[in-house]
């Protein structure tokens, strides 16, 4: 999270332009015992009193009603935590409550440092690193900071994940502008099965097809992006990255298409300055090469100071008065809980009135209600001026599924695949909608038949992947398929 020889004790002077307080102010809530070093906190996707706080050494705690209970422990497997090393963060898959998946950011002990993206299930309130398995793991060599760290589920279920340019300073590795480094980047996969690889490569990645680039790149020009967030209700992408010595920035991309092939600059600029320029993409580049940042703010001047922002959400929970809509986030060094209008960030920029000392992440529930974590132990709910009254949980629901199946897998070209999807149970299910998705577009919707079935016909033009959806009612809970892979049937020359 911070560059080399920062001191943590030093408050961080003046951010930046306005700094009027917030007319309502925040309160903190404590959930839960205190935490041993925690780094990061979610919810159950759809129950948010069910909550996950992801402590730095290796362990989870699931809290309920205000008692905590070890959730996973895969400490054996965790470099920690020399620097920035330790399990980073975790992201719980969107059908969760049917699958028990999810899943984990860590470095590991094999090759200490090294970059572990994995996936592990749970069974019940409990999941054992039996089940562990490796989607991807990145080499991180030479320096023990500057790994990124968040994973996130995009809207389209691809899975997000930061990384960190590699450590040290000037990204001497010059992995950041390096297309064949999967270091400094965003990245984006399918975390189901593909091939030969533990994971799929989604269709739109943007340099899937590029010579000698990783195909699992979204974008590039990262320095340390610890934490990034969506907006739950606009899909909209905020990243928080970590500057050097000069400014910390908040960079934007906004929905649907949140910063495919985006460069966003490092080591070329640090904010909106020009950066150390030592990376040799920089010469000749052009500042229209580059996405800058909406945000940035100067670190502060004085000798063995420190600066290193906490990258957070937009605030869409309920009770939080005129902080609604805004983009809370706060730095390490200062702790400050500030926020600001995506509409003109410098101008609204304001103080919130709250410090958490040693604050080292924020968290969103399923509800969307805000959470601060100190990395002293305790953990915060983030409460505005009104009641924060949540919908019952969604896991109260029964369990729904919905399985999905071609007549054949390969169809050719500008050909229609027979694809049909059936729900269980069926019970009371039969003229519910059931629509067809082909990545972000919805392709179709039909309603159940007497069977609970519904069928359709898409045209195939190119290699695609669909998945079917049937939405949560008075008696079951939305479900989703899994993904269905269609391939394009190739005709054999005659030699």
């Amino acid at each position: 999270m911070i560059r080399g020889g920062a001191k943590l004790g030093v408050a961080l002077a003046l951010l930046v332009g306005a700094s009027s307080s917030s007319a309502q102010a925040l309160t903190l809530q404590q959930v839960g015992p205190s935490f041993a070093n925690p780094i990061y906190v979610t919810s159950d996707p759809v129950d948010p009193e069910r909550l996950f706080v992801v402590e730095r050494e290796g362990t989870i705690r699931l809290v309920e009603n205000g008692e905590s209970k070890l959730f996973a422990d895969i400490r054996s497997l965790v470099s920690c935590c020399t620097s920035e090393q330790g399990l980073q963060s975790i992201a719980l898959s969107p059908d969760f409550a049917q699958s028990g998946r999810f899943f984990l950011f860590y470095t590991g002990e094999e090759e200490p440092g090294e970059i572990h993206v994995a996936e592990m299930h749970a069974v019940g309130d409990f999941a054992s690193t039996a089940t562990l398995r490796n989607l991807l793991m990145i080499p991180h060599p030479g320096h023990a900071n500057h790994y990124g760290g968040q994973l996130q589920f995009g809207s389209e279920g691809s899975l997000f994940i930061s990384t960190g340019d590699g450590g040290g300073s000037n990204d001497e590795e010059e992995n950041a502008q390096d297309l064949g480094s999967l270091l400094g980047k965003l990245l984006r996969i399918d975390p189901d099965p593909e091939g030969l690889l533990p994971y799929g490569i989604p269709a739109g990645n943007p340099f899937a097809s590029t010579p000698g680039a990783k195909p699992e790149i979204w974008s590039l020009g990262l320095r340390n992006p610890f934490r990034f967030s969506f907006d739950r209700q606009t899909g909209d992408l905020w990243i928080g990255d970590v500057g050097q010595a000069k400014r910390e920035e908040v960079d934007f991309a906004p929905a649907p298409w949140m910063g495919t092939g985006a460069n966003y600059g490092w080591n070329c600029y640090e904010g909106l300055e020009k950066g150390p320029f030592t990376d040799p993409t920089c010469v000749g580049s052009e500042p229209s090469d580059f996405v800058f940042p909406v945000f940035d703010y100067e670190n502060p001047p004085e000798p063995g100071s420190c600066a290193a922002i906490i990258g957070g959400y937009v605030a869409r929970g309920p009770g939080y008065g005129d902080l609604f809509g805004r983009y809370l986030y706060a730095d390490l060094c200062a702790g400050d809980l500030r926020s600001f209008s995506p509409a003109d960030p410098f101008a609204t920029d304001r103080a919130e009135g709250v410090n958490v000392g040693s604050l080292h992440s924020f968290g969103e529930d399923s509800c969307g209600r805000l959470y601060a974590v100190s990395g002293d132990g305790p953990v915060y709910r983030i409460l505005g001026p009104e009641a924060a009254i949540c919908p019952g949980p969604a896991q109260a629901l029964s369990p729904s599924f919905v399985r999905i199946r071609a007549l054949s897998r390969r169809v050719k070209r500008n050909r229609r695949a027979f694809i049909s999807a059936w729900v269980s149970p069926c019970n009371g299910r039969r003229g519910q909608p059931v629509t067809l998705w082909r990545g972000r577009q919805r392709i179709g919707t039909r309603r159940l038949d007497r069977v609970c079935s519904v069928r359709f016909r898409p045209r195939i033009r190119h290699r695609v992947r669909f998945r079917a959806r049937v939405p949560a009612d008075a008696t079951y809970a939305e479900a989703v398929s899994r993904r269905l892979h269609i391939l394009i049937l190739r005709r054999h020359r005659a030699r």
